[in-house]
């Protein structure tokens, strides 16, 4: 189990730390905030390198191969006093497709508004049976770091066993329903927040009305694309049919978050993947496509017509 996603366009500091299951690149971009010392930002992407790789997020045993790589991108918007950061978040992972050495992106996600307090040589710690901590602001960092991993380490699962991934989704959830709290400042872990937050995201992957996504992740992954080097053509008859599945589950439940984060992750992939296909392939391919992802109907329409 292992992910590293594409192409990265941010001009910044990278740590290389020992893993445990993640090889997580940290990524801090601060030119809007004034005030606040270099030094900062440097023990902060440190420290969190640190959080997201040197913890033991399971029970199982991985290889170096294995280990998932994964971008956290912060982009700190906002510093308010008294330690108080707002950033957006981009999380970004993939998988490798086996004998190549191919990354598929699996996750790419922005996250527009995280604020927490960071105090530069206070340890980031995270408690699974006291999520919220002594300090609200403080815990919400360390909380969507670990739901983040947790989602990661799902979605790597449900690619190589079916619905592999739910006891991370559960986990996930777990801190959603234990998050910290401070309505003047955190936000992403309620409801009626926003149609596209946290709660909404593991909320969608744990709904037993989609659980058609877990299935479509294993045929897209270890039925498709793990097999393109050996029967290209079966592998993406594989990949057809688990996008017919997406399709009927958005047909029964429209527009759902986990089927815009796919496609968006998706995109370039699949147009890239039929262009070269039978062209009787190819057409079943645009259409499908087209109707689940309009967004993107020109990228596919130039790849694929």
């Amino acid at each position: 189990m292992c992910l590293l996603f594409g192409s990265f366009f941010f001009s910044t500091l990278y740590i290389p730390v020992q893993a445990q299951e993640l090889q997580a690149q940290v990524s801090v971009i601060h030119d809007r905030i004034k005030g606040v010392d270099d030094a900062t930002f440097q023990r902060f992407q440190a420290d969190v390198t640190s959080f997201l790789n040197q913890r033991k997020w399971t029970n199982d045993s991985y290889l170096p191969y294995e280990r998932i790589q994964c971008n956290f991108v912060f982009n700190f918007t906002q510093y308010s006093g008294d330690n108080i950061f707002v950033v957006q978040l981009t999380v970004q992972s993939s998988r490798p497709v086996y004998h190549t050495d191919y990354q598929s992106p699996v996750f790419n996600y922005l996250d527009q508004n995280v604020s927490f307090r960071y105090i530069i040589n206070q340890p980031l710690e995270f408690n699974e049976n006291r999520i919220s901590g002594n300090d609200a602001l403080q815990a919400n960092l360390t909380a969507v770091l670990a739901y983040y991993v947790y989602i990661i380490l799902g979605l790597d699962a449900d690619s190589f066993l079916p619905r592999g991934g739910v006891p991370y989704f559960q986990k996930a959830q777990y801190i959603v329903n234990n998050a910290p709290e401070d309505s003047r400042y955190i936000s992403g872990w309620k409801p009626f927040e926003g149609n596209r937050n946290r709660y909404w995201l593991v909320d969608n992957l744990l709904n037993t009305r989609l659980q058609a996504f877990h299935s479509v992740m294993y045929q897209y992954y270890r039925l498709g694309l793990d097999r393109m080097y050996d029967d290209p053509n079966n592998a993406r008859m594989s990949i057809l049919n688990s996008l017919s599945s997406l399709y009927s589950m958005n047909q029964d439940n429209p527009n759902t978050m986990i089927l815009q984060l796919f496609m968006l992750a998706k995109a370039d992939e699949l147009a890239n993947l039929f262009s070269d296909a039978p062209l009787n392939y190819k057409q079943r391919a645009l259409q499908i496509l087209t109707q689940l992802d309009p967004e993107h109907t020109s990228l596919y329409t130039q790849k694929l017509q």
